[in-house]
């Protein structure tokens, strides 16, 4: 497994994967959906997986001396190693904004969404779907992506345009906390949307290992 993952991430991977990890830092713009990084990282992620199909890297990976599901997991594990590279950008990036910048005045005059622990949350739920809608959708044929990207895409603005609007709802605006404020609240949503993340990649990385298996190469 080690191996495979190491074939990942040296020779199957984009280098754009690598470079899209920097939009976590996106969350440090005042005045932007800040969840759009998100997006921009798994975008980066679906660049690795068109290079690798263009060069019939699934083809290659099978031949190697690998069982067919650790081709499976070792994609995963790439995925995922990147989505948390990312995490960890935003995350300092709300600590900042929750600190050092609690009393800056072009953040508390944001009419979007605040970078806070539930901002965090949700993009893990992003993160999640991602996981579960391509790159488990890339593995019940292991050639096409088209499908599963677009249902993402869809998915993943849903979710952003529900994130940006709750906060506006009366009796909910404490989602959009700046700073400290309602720090219990928040971090109890930012643990659920880790959970998610969780759930949603172990779930559909099972699916994914059954899928491939049936799959003639």
């Amino acid at each position: 497994m080690r191996n495979m993952l190491r074939k990942e991430m040296y020779l199957s991977a984009s280098i754009l994967s690598y470079l899209f990890i920097i939009f976590g830092l996106m969350f440090l713009l005042p005045g932007y959906p800040v969840l759009c990084s998100a997006f921009f990282v798994s975008l980066g992620i679906f660049q690795s997986f068109q290079t690798a199909r263009e060069a019939n890297d699934i083809v290659f990976s099978v031949l190697l001396p690998a069982a067919k599901k650790d081709v499976v997991k070792a994609k995963y594990l790439f995925v995922c190693l990147i989505e948390l590279s990312a995490f960890v950008l935003m995350a300092g990036s709300v600590i900042l904004r929750m600190s050092v910048f609690r009393d800056s005045a072009v953040y508390r005059t944001n009419m979007l969404m605040n970078a806070n622990f539930f901002a965090l949350g949700m993009a893990c739920v992003i993160f999640g779907l991602f996981n579960m809608i391509f790159v488990g959708g890339f593995f019940r044929t292991a050639y096409k992506f088209a499908r599963p990207f677009v249902t993402f895409i869809i998915m993943c603005f849903l979710i952003i345009f529900a994130a940006e609007a709750l906060h506006h709802v009366p009796g909910l605006e404490w989602l959009n906390a700046f700073g400290t404020d309602h720090l219990a609240a928040q971090l109890s949503l930012l643990i659920s949307g880790i959970l998610v993340f969780a759930v949603l990649t172990l779930l559909s990385c099972r699916k994914a290992c059954a899928d491939f298996e049936k799959i003639d190469l």
